[in-house]
């Protein structure tokens, strides 16, 4: 970790550990939302596997019988300050460049779900809740107090020497902790120990398929293993896309990384077609995030080019935890009528 990064960790702790304080001795409240909200979250800046949790956590309450919506606000989207509904539950309103790519790839994964974009969170979930909704996941939740959540669900690593936004003392206000399957048992149980509130689970990252940029065409890793492969990535955590390729034994010859949220502008096409043609690169391989920034673009139709898609495991008994924990919430979706 570098001294900037550390500076700039040790001032957002600082700011978490002040505005906590105003929330757990109510000097702050935090307000409820029309519906029950579902927190996804985690302690460390940059990715942490949080938009395929919450696309497991949508197709899971849609499968519990629920009408889930993301509450998200939509990072570096047009809509982010002054707010939009990037899906009403049927297809994408907006691109990309309006709701932020990771919403938009969540609207286009789940056009059954809602998708509402913004900082001021509670609007979004009262907006949701007018469009039909009765439940919400909040998408990088768990800094966000100015929101009552029913449950937190945390992601944290404790083999990562990260940056962190607040303490790890903060895991107390969590319900739910998933670490993954890979660390070992007594680390695992050590977390816990110190939380005896949270359930702390295990949860994997799996590989879905290699899917072609048109979603028309699949490609199994056989086929792109005998392929000189170029990759390339606009995401906070570029060694763990290649470490998925390298766990379906695919060795990119040659590798281009771009800042997280990478926008692609015609600079960084061009990049990517000076190293395509220097290296003879057969096929392109990126990310999902990174594949719906770039469909326009003329040069992904003349060399194949797939993403790579993901999923998220967890360990059995995750799902019962949250359905025991969404029985003790109340509805809020009317008042209840004087008797």
């Amino acid at each position: 970790m570098n001294g900037l990064i550390a500076l700039l960790s040790l001032l957002y702790q600082t700011g978490c550990r002040i505005k906590n304080v105003f929330y757990d001795r109510q000097l702050a409240k935090a307000k409820k939302a029309p519906l029950p909200v579902i927190s996804i979250g985690n302690l460390s800046f940059g990715g942490s596997e949080k938009t395929p949790l919450a696309m497991w956590l949508i197709e899971e309450l849609s499968r519990q019988g629920y009408k889930p919506a993301l509450i998200t606000r939509g990072y570096k989207g047009r809509w982010e300050s002054e707010g939009g509904v990037l899906s009403a539950g049927k297809e994408p309103l907006g691109t990309w460049r309006d709701g932020g790519d990771e919403a938009f790839m969540v609207s286009s994964n789940f056009p059954e779900a809602g998708v509402f974009i913004g900082k001021k969170r509670i609007e979004s979930c009262r907006n949701a809740r007018n469009q039909g909704f009765d439940i919400a996941v909040c998408d990088d939740g768990f800094q966000h107090r100015r929101l009552f959540r029913d449950i937190d669900i945390v992601l944290y690593d404790p083999s990562r020497n990260e940056p962190l936004r607040e303490s790890v003392s903060s895991l107390k206000r969590a319900h739910i902790l998933l670490m993954k399957k890979n660390i070992d048992a007594g680390t695992r149980k050590a977390v816990a120990a110190r939380f005896p509130r949270l359930k702390a689970f295990a949860y994997s990252v799996f590989t879905v398929g290699f899917f072609s940029l048109d979603d028309k065409a699949q490609s199994g890793a056989y086929s792109l293993r005998r392929k000189r492969i170029l990759a390339f990535s606009g995401i906070a955590h570029p060694g763990r896309f290649l470490g998925q390729l390298k766990s379906e034994d695919i060795h990119p010859e040659s590798f281009l990384q771009f800042a997280d949220h990478h926008t692609y502008p015609p600079a960084s096409i061009a990049k990517i077609r000076a190293e395509l043609e220097k290296k003879k690169s057969e096929a392109m391989i990126t990310t999902e995030k990174d594949a719906v920034k770039i469909k326009d673009a003329s040069l992904f139709r003349e060399v194949p080019t797939f993403y790579l898609k993901i999923g998220i495991k967890t360990e059995k008994g995750v799902s019962d935890r949250i359905k025991e924990l969404l029985k003790t919430t109340q509805p809020r979706n009317q008042r209840k009528k004087p008797s």
